[in-house]
């Protein structure tokens, strides 16, 4: 992030001359010769930090602080003062001040306290940024399976973690491709910035750039202060790009020149500003086909596509979902004040044989719904969302009404002892009674010649 310093002193030498000596370190420079010119600079809102005079005419430096600290707190201040006014610096110094030097100025010692300034400046434009995601994980913890495929999923995101090549991760909607974004930047040397997420497919397509790239004050309508973009943001850090696949043709030009040149350039704005960061996108769609069919450059594609990761769908990793309900249930009952314990087995079939078509995202809602709903100690299957309930495959059994309960309970073991083909030890288990229960009320209801003998 290159950042913006403003100078505000009357005397013409000093300010001009700091100028060029801050000019020369690499900074952006603005002079302004009195406090009003000064805080007309601060309005517009492109200033990272301040160095103003204590005493000028008109308003003073201590007002000049005053209006900071009131309307755009976080912009560090440096007071610059004859010895006569020491007193009012170090008064200063309580009502936010950053530092004071005094008049002849030591350009050594100045530039020392700017650069450690800003360093405090850019952590604070990042963390504002990052109040929304702090209760994210930054660890491999959120990456939940022990199934082959997730596995290898891991295996990729330690092995690319501090490469600087561009990943994209594929797979369908809800399979927890930002959990994968997020596991990989924690683990790179860039953990200590910041991931800056985007989702490409919810933002129009002027809106998109603006979020991208920044805009100028009065770039278009209703740009009435100048906007840094998310690139400016993830500065030494990381973006997230979620459906990249929804971007634009002329977003995707200039996403090729971040890749390729490392400078972006604000909506409305002609100075280059460079950027490092590492790209990290993820899509839904199969992008050689989106290339294919001229939707998408193949350019653009193949510096995305660095390295690739494929996150499974959950059918295809149903060894997980045990962990993931337990996960889950955990979670909501913390969210909720609840302590169910677990889920019976007709919930815990339902959940197993449903295809999840929704993936991670719909288990999980899934399992939050039934902690709601849940009167128990256990989830049981009316507890489930319907489309889980009823659409997985989960045999029901018909009961006559009134029939007498010791006929219901012989029809309830019979056609529980067909499904399982027999086995008694599955029977037993699904109808939360002892082997040898079983095996008695068999022996009560003449069904012994029924069921094998394999278990």
């Amino acid at each position: 992030m290159k950042f913006t310093i403003l100078i505000i002193d009357d005397e013409k030498n000093i300010r001009e001359g700091l100028a060029a000596d801050f000019e020369m370190d690499g900074y952006n420079v603005k002079v302004a010769a009195d406090g009003q010119e000064g805080l007309d600079y601060i309005s517009k809102g492109d200033i990272d930090l301040v160095i103003t005079d204590l005493r000028m005419p008109g308003i003073s430096g201590e007002e000049v602080l005053q209006k900071i600290t009131t309307q755009t707190p976080g912009i560090p201040v440096i007071v610059l003062t004859g010895h006569g006014s020491i007193d009012s610096a170090v008064k200063a110094m309580h009502n936010g001040v950053y530092d004071f030097l005094t008049k002849p100025l030591n350009l050594e010692q100045l530039g020392l306290i700017v650069k450690k300034a800003l360093k405090g400046r850019e952590l604070s434009i990042q963390n504002q940024y990052l109040l929304n995601e702090v209760n994210k994980s930054k660890s491999l913890d959120n990456i939940v399976g022990n199934s082959i495929g997730m596995q290898k999923v891991l295996g990729l995101v330690k092995k690319v973690a501090n490469a600087k090549i561009s990943v994209l991760i594929t797979g369908e909607s809800g399979v927890g491709k930002e959990v994968v974004a997020d596991a990989i930047h924690n683990l790179s040397a860039r953990k200590d910035k910041p991931i800056i997420k985007v989702n490409c497919a919810s933002l129009s397509e002027s809106l998109l750039e603006s979020e991208l790239f920044g805009h100028e004050k009065g770039a278009f309508t209703n740009a009435e202060i100048l906007h840094k973009g998310r690139f400016e943001l993830a500065h030494g850090g990381t973006i997230f790009l979620d459906e990249i696949g929804e971007i634009n043709k002329n977003t995707q030009v200039k996403l090729l020149r971040v890749l390729q040149e490392k400078v972006i350039e604000r909506v409305g704005g002609e100075q280059s500003i460079e950027v490092d960061v590492r790209i990290i996108a993820a899509t839904n769609k199969n992008l050689e086909e989106e290339v294919k069919a001229g939707r998408f450059r193949e350019d653009l594609y193949f510096r995305l596509n660095g390295i690739h990761i494929e996150v499974p769908p959950l059918r295809e990793r149903k060894d997980d979902i045990p962990l993931l309900m337990n996960k889950f249930l955990s979670q909501y009952n913390l969210e909720n004040n609840k302590n169910v314990e677990g889920f019976d087995n007709a919930s815990r079939n339902a959940i197993y044989k449903y295809d999840w078509p929704g993936n991670i995202r719909e288990l999980q809602h899934c399992v939050e719904t039934a902690v709601v709903m849940s009167d128990g100690k256990e989830i049981q299957l009316s507890d489930l969302p319907l489309s889980v309930s009823k659409s997985s495959n989960v045999e029901s059994i018909s009961i006559p009404v009134g029939i007498t309960l010791e006929d219901a309970e012989k029809i309830i073991i019979q056609e529980n002892l067909a499904v399982n083909k027999g086995n008694k030890s599955k029977t037993a288990d699904i109808l939360g009674i002892g082997r040898k229960t079983l095996h008695r009320k068999l022996q009560e209801y003449g069904m012994t010649e029924e069921v094998s003998e394999d278990d």
